[in-house]
């Protein structure tokens, strides 16, 4: 259908009272619109290209509630060009080529050029964008995907390259209250017809709340005014906030951007020996319902990719944390992981063993199958005996535990070190121990 048909102010949501205020409230024009000054301020490019009807494919880029939508009605609103949309979620290979079909066919008997707006474009499979791909590539429409998942991993390489991808950001706490006192202010598409007044606290709790989400700021708003006139207040508490039971809502999804970006704050804070800022990140997981075995699961494995030998200890911990988890659960769980946390980030690092079988695996796939050198072999038999298998090999016992100067590798590889200890925590003792042996 055409956006034109969904926005036009004989037929529009802004004037429903039973559509959502969210949608009520939206943004027409640049000018109502709040936040995301770095894309639409003053002299940036998509202003520019918006006012000057000239917007080229894009990907509108960010989280739920952040604007994506409502930018590409505020150019349906602006541009001359025919709109025309598809959600990813409904829309099939037919319904895009029916619509590529009607570009055409307004471009042959108008002249107006066509601007496609994909919302959810990521929901899109590989042969749905490949479909869309060619005609994009011709100037047939101007795609304006929106996305909540990095379109580096979500959209097809080859249409990301025929787009221009802007990110939004959530809005800051003091632009959603700003919206908030607009939609209460607003007697045409807001609450102002219900002469609510609100404690400037409440709108702050409001923004807060929200975690960067207008839609999310504006639905609360809207129970908080419903709960307040069904109970014949005109004025919105901070206490009717909280029989309400608003909580903050934390972006983490399981499988999207936000949660790979948490765990890999998560896990530089620990290797940067920022106890703070690892119990930070692993509650901010915990809280938006991230699963505790998961966390477990980067500590154990942190333990001995980032401490290794500089802290042996740390494996210990990390082993006796997760068992001592599976007993006891949540919430009481919290302190094996807390203490587990704290304590591999406070310890002394080394990526000694990681690197060690990382160059030991890089030389397996070089050299391949290497001969085992007949010192080293198992003379099993009187006959493998004779055939010289373990011929040469010295016994580290007789030789006061160490037979100085013995190697172990294949000859190829003689003399190669895998394993560097560094000097810290107790894998300097173990450097120094080396060093000594090897008389180095």
């Amino acid at each position: 259908m055409d956006l034109f048909d969904r926005i036009a102010p004989t037929n529009t949501d802004a004037t429903n009272p039973s559509a959502p205020l969210a949608d009520r409230m939206r943004p027409r024009t640049l000018g109502e619109l709040v936040g995301q000054s770095q894309l639409v301020g003053e002299g940036k490019f998509l202003r520019e290209a918006i006012e000057q009807d000239r917007v080229p494919s894009m990907i509108l880029w960010g989280p739920p509630g952040t604007g994506k939508t409502t930018l590409a009605q505020v150019v349906a609103h602006e541009s001359k060009a025919r709109f025309t949309t598809l959600s990813a979620v409904l829309s099939g290979v037919p319904d895009l080529r029916n619509a590529v079909q009607e570009a055409r066919e307004h471009k042959r008997t108008s002249g107006r050029r066509t601007i496609l707006f994909v919302d959810e474009i990521h929901r899109f499979n590989k042969a749905q964008q490949d479909a869309l791909l060619p005609h994009v590539e011709r100037g047939v429409v101007t795609l304006i995907g929106a996305t909540t998942e990095n379109p580096s991993f979500a959209v097809n390489g080859a249409l990301l390259s025929r787009a221009r991808v802007f990110r939004l950001e959530p809005l800051a706490e003091d632009q959603l209250v700003k919206l908030l006192e607009r939609a209460l202010a607003d007697e045409e598409r807001g609450l102002g017809a219900m002469k609510l007044d609100a404690d400037p606290k409440v709108l702050q709790s409001l923004a807060a709340l929200s975690d960067g989400d207008a839609r999310r700021a504006l639905t609360l708003l809207d129970a908080l005014a419903q709960h307040a006139k069904a109970r014949g207040k005109s004025r919105l508490e901070e206490s009717e906030l909280k029989e309400l039971g608003g909580a903050r809502s934390l972006l983490h999804d399981k499988s999207g951007e936000g949660h790979y970006n948490v765990v890999s704050a998560f896990i530089k804070s620990l290797r940067g020996s920022d106890p703070d800022a690892a119990v930070y990140w692993m509650m901010r997981m915990l809280e938006a319902g991230e699963d505790p075995r998961f966390v477990l699961r980067r500590l154990l494995i942190f333990a001995s990719e980032d401490i290794g030998n500089a802290d042996p200890r740390a494996l210990q911990i990390a082993v006796a944390a997760d068992q001592a988890f599976a007993r006891l659960g949540m919430p009481e769980g919290l302190h094996t992981l807390s203490q587990c946390c704290t304590y591999l980030a406070t310890a002394p690092k080394s990526n000694a063993s990681y690197l060690a079988f990382a160059e030991a695996k890089a030389d397996i796939d070089q050299h391949g199958s290497l001969e085992v050198p007949m010192k080293l072999r198992n003379a099993a038999t009187k006959h493998m005996a004779a055939w010289g298998y373990g011929s040469g090999y010295r016994y580290p016992h007789d030789e006061g535990g160490y037979a100085t100067g013995e190697t172990y590798l294949p000859d190829a590889l003689a003399n190669k070190r895998y394993y560097r200890p560094t000097e810290h925590g107790e894998e300097a003792a173990i450097a120094e121990r080396l060093r000594k042996l090897r008389g180095e």
